[in-house]
């Protein structure tokens, strides 16, 4: 069931590794339930980047090394240590691994719904924060970054789908997705656009912006326990709520109104709403910058659900420090991750470099005066569901998503969900 919820400095090295991006709601990194090999393999035989002879090493992705590199590099010099920031690829694969050989980094950077295959692996430590410090951040971060009622991150960042608007092609903001629907197949059917809704779909489909219709509609992935934690064994995929979401979702395919369709995907559909080809775009924070340059009137708002329906709940994906388990200096690691980063101004330069919304309150209230628009940014995370951090959560997004393409592209919706949640329990099992 769903159940709501000391000194100068000695030597600073920043070494860039290899460029890439990881984290996220799942970009670049491995599939949950990826095991580190037994045996203490070396870098060389597995492929992750060898640790950097620092007194502190961190490992982020190539997107938030900057920022991470400017706290560092005051650490160092207020500790009198040697600092190196890796930037990695693969980051959450290679980190297990490289920390089950204990030649891993003391700190790495990723996204929350690792942390039940980290732990799994006995990658991370719990962290030592106290309730008040923790007050300070919002209730989705501290809820994402916590898994068996023990606090594994510190979370700076939140994220979590959105819906832009063409202000130019529809002036209203929608006040339900049929509202939305309705508007963008008017003007498809005039032939002023291409598409009447971007929402990523393709050949594989994508489970992950396809949640906020799938809630709505009154599906979900999996409940929640009676202590609030994620419950494996009670999965939502198949059952009567989702037999009727599926059903619904697969008038609004090819078969239907075809306000949803397969030839919009994660390669085409921020480009072809940025070039003035869709009313709408359903994405995230990362977005922004291309919707900004495409030189039309936009605006954002948090996903609206269906019309007489449950309220459409993305999930959300929260950004945060870890400390390693088998880390050369872990009292610096967790002086870093607890002290330095547990700060208003770390989060600072983290939101400046990285520009994604932060999850300390403070930093939300003072970034929403400068910029209003970063609001609809936040209510849409903070209105989300964390993404499961269970590792069992690996087994769903590929069957699920194929399943919705498959739908959208005119299989019977009902008997699809039945038949896509009897395919992710014999993967749990």
């Amino acid at each position: 069931m769903r159940i709501p919820l000391r000194a100068a400095v000695a030597a600073v090295g920043i070494a860039a590794l290899t460029a890439g991006c990881s984290g996220g709601s799942g970009d670049g990194a491995a599939p949950a339930g990826t095991t580190a090999p037994e045996g203490g393999a070396s870098a060389e035989e597995t492929g992750a980047p060898a640790r950097d002879d620092a007194d502190l090493v961190i490992w982020t992705d190539e997107l938030k090394i900057d920022p991470v590199t400017q706290i560092a590099e005051q650490f160092g010099e207020e500790n009198g240590i040697s600092v190196a920031v890796q930037a990695v690829t693969d980051l959450q694969a290679n980190f297990i691994t490289a920390n089950a050989a204990s030649n891993g980094p003391d700190v790495v950077v990723g996204a929350h719904d690792w942390i039940g295959n980290m732990v799994q692996n006995g990658a991370i430590d719990p962290l030592q924060i106290t309730a008040d410090q923790l007050g300070q951040y919002s209730e989705v971060a501290v809820d994402a970054v916590t898994y068996d009622d023990q606090l594994y991150g510190l979370p700076y960042g939140v994220e979590a789908l959105v819906l832009y608007r063409n202000t130019d092609l529809a002036p209203e903001a929608p006040a339900t997705l049929d509202d939305a629907f309705a508007t963008g197949l008017q003007l498809k059917e005039a032939g002023t656009v291409e598409s009447a809704f971007n929402l990523p779909v393709g050949e594989l489909g994508d489970a992950y912006h396809m949640q906020p219709l799938y809630t709505s509609l009154g599906g979900y992935v999996f409940g929640r326990d009676a202590s609030g934690a994620y419950d494996p064994t009670d999965l939502g995929v198949g059952d009567e709520a989702s037999q009727a979401a599926g059903a619904r979702i697969q008038e609004l395919g090819e078969g239907g109104s075809g306000v949803l369709t397969r030839s919009v995907s994660g390669d085409n559909s921020i480009a072809l709403f940025a070039d003035g080809q869709a009313p709408y775009l359903l994405s995230g924070p990362w977005a922004r910058a291309d919707v900004e340059a495409a030189g039309f009137g936009w605006d954002v708002q948090a996903v609206p659900g269906f019309a007489g329906a449950e309220p459409a709940q993305p999930f959300t994906g929260v950004q945060a420090f870890y400390v390693a388990s088998n880390g050369t200096n872990k009292a610096f690691a967790q002086e870093f991750v607890t002290g330095t980063m547990n700060t208003e101004e770390a989060m600072q330069t983290m939101y400046d470099g990285a520009n994604i919304p932060p999850s300390l309150v403070s930093l939300q209230e003072s970034e929403v005066a400068a910029d209003p628009q970063l609001q609809a940014y936040l209510d849409a995370a903070n209105a989300g569901e964390p993404m499961p951090s269970i590792p069992q959560m690996g087994a769903v997004f590929e069957p699920l998503g194929q399943a919705y393409s498959a739908i959208i592209g005119g299989a019977d919706g009902a008997e699809t969900m039945v038949q896509t949640g009897d395919t992710i329990r014999a993967a749990i099992s």
